[in-house]
């Protein structure tokens, strides 16, 4: 049997081996020689950013903080008596008098025409400055005033004027940069001026929670503080990005930096040297990320994807193209969402006035809503949802299998838990400990204001709606609450109850 078993297994071998073709070898590009020539074409067109600003230094109260040492430290019980004399010693302190503080970043030049060149470099680099001067790599220093800002995108315009010739630089394409590819950085890294190190692409589409358009190039080429606003070139010496922030916890570089893509950053920059300020397409709600439970809840196969609408902006372009409260957003303008952050960042690229598709997922089945894009307010009010029917009376039940206790609000449940008049539906009265509805961050005083997206004013309509779910063979419900964190989604395992 032995003998016999071995030329089958071969003889299956080799069907396998010829059925499926063997991968083609995979060979990496070589590294450059060297980047001396690349560096030496760039470096002019990239400039130290200098600024000063007037700060008002603040006295504690209770003089300055003892230093840190090891527990135990012999230094420490020394610096403890010395700060007590002092301060036993010292009457009412004089408020110390203002001081120039100047802090260092880097730019680069992207125009010059007719003696006046335009500078790109990080909003945070001159933010609150007093004065900013651009200094370029023969040390001539050239004041700078800014053209326009962006906060949102820590992107900023500067204009300088200039009898010598500055050399700009173009932007490249980021969408076609390789998690690999080589890039360059050139910088100001602690006040080294004209510094270049080089990496590569570590990661692209990084969000690092620092912004609502987070869409980081990440790359191990050195940047470290004074790197802030400078460029991140491709072998083409285009700029695909700016270089923004660091991950360390020592301040200095460990090989993990981001840099502003520039398919993100032209468009912006654009706008500053146009209108001074960004102009960004609105859409008008408050979304909030979609879970494999809330998806379940819904029905939407498929798994986690998209943007949940947990708030309208009354008047706004979602409210005119009769976007609801619980619609999940899967398409926006033919782009698919994903997940929930790419819909702010596709909203904000879409042009203003322009008449876009949406597809949302509403009551188990897609469907198209057309919206026309308004532009981003300033300062935007967070609407709050629309409120349910009046209240009915409902004694306090148990909803089984959640942890909750429920009751409809009474005036005496709404001063004890201090409601506002205007909040409808159903009172969250207890949360047992470790419960599913504990897990999930529902707490004593929350109001649950809808169930599976339909309104609820008493304990009976949300032991309903969770019955129907049952029936169903869902095993999450989905309750709007409202709460201290503001009116949010929340998927609540329910069970056999």
């Amino acid at each position: 049997m032995r003998l016999m078993i071995r030329p089958v297994a071969a003889a299956l071998a080799l069907g396998l081996a010829a059925a499926i073709p063997a991968p083609a070898p995979v060979e990496a590009r070589p590294a450059p020689e060297s980047f001396a020539d690349l560096a030496e074409r760039l470096l002019p067109s990239v400039v130290n950013i200098s600024t000063t600003q007037t700060v008002t230094p603040r006295r504690d109260r209770q003089g300055p903080e003892i230093p840190q040492f090891p527990p135990g430290s012999p230094f420490e019980e020394f610096f403890r008596e010395f700060f007590d004399r002092q301060q036993r010693g010292q009457g009412p302190q004089a408020p110390l008098p203002p001081r120039r503080a100047q802090s260092l970043g880097s730019g680069f030049v992207i125009a010059y025409e007719n003696g006046e060149g335009l500078i790109v470099t990080n909003n945070h680099v001159i933010d609150g400055a007093d004065e900013i001067s651009a200094i370029l790599t023969d040390n001539t220093t050239l004041k700078a005033e800014v053209v326009g800002r962006d906060q949102r995108t820590d992107l900023a315009l500067l204009r300088v004027k200039s009898d010598k010739p500055l050399t700009p630089v173009t932007f490249g394409n980021s969408d076609s940069l390789r998690i690999g590819d080589w890039v360059l950085a050139i910088g100001n890294p602690f006040g080294l001026g004209g510094s270049v190190t080089a990496g590569i692409v570590s990661a692209r589409g990084r969000d690092i929670r620092i912004g609502p358009y987070d869409d980081f190039i990440q790359t191990d080429a050195a940047i470290n503080r004074g790197n802030s606003g400078g460029p991140l070139f491709n072998m083409a010496g285009e700029v695909v990005g700016i270089n923004t922030a660091i991950f360390s916890p020592t301040g200095g570089s460990i090989g993990i930096g981001f840099a502003i893509p520039s398919r993100l950053a032209t468009g912006v920059i654009a706008q500053l040297r146009e209108y001074g300020r960004a102009r960004r397409g609105w859409l008008g709600v408050r979304i909030q990320q979609v879970t494999d439970e809330i998806a379940e809840s819904v029905g939407l196969a498929g798994g986690a994807r998209g943007a949940l609408v947990a708030g309208v902006n009354e008047g706004g372009p979602a409210a005119k193209a009769e976007i609801q409260n619980g619609d999940i957003i899967l398409e926006f303008n033919g782009q698919e969402i994903r997940e929930m952050r790419i819909l702010p960042r596709v909203v904000a690229e879409t042009r203003i006035g322009a008449q876009v598709p949406v597809v949302v997922w509403r009551n188990g089945r897609r469907m198209t809503v057309t919206v026309t894009v308004g532009e981003l307010p300033e300062n935007i009010e967070q609407a709050s949802a629309t409120p349910g029917p009046q209240d009915r009376a409902g004694r306090p039940a148990e909803l089984a299998g959640t942890g909750l206790k429920l009751s409809a609000i009474t005036p005496e449940l709404r001063e004890q838990f201090s409601l506002g008049a205007d909040v409808k539906g159903v009172l969250v009265l207890e949360v047992a400990p470790g419960s599913p509805a504990a897990e999930r961050g529902i707490r004593a005083g929350d109001v649950i204001v809808e169930v599976q997206q339909e309104a609820v004013s008493t304990p009976a309509e949300v032991q309903e709606r969770v019955n129907r779910v049952r029936q169903s063979g869902r095993q999450n419900v989905l309750l709007l609450i409202d709460g201290q964190q503001g009116m949010r989604y929340v998927p609540v395992p329910v069970g056999r109850g």
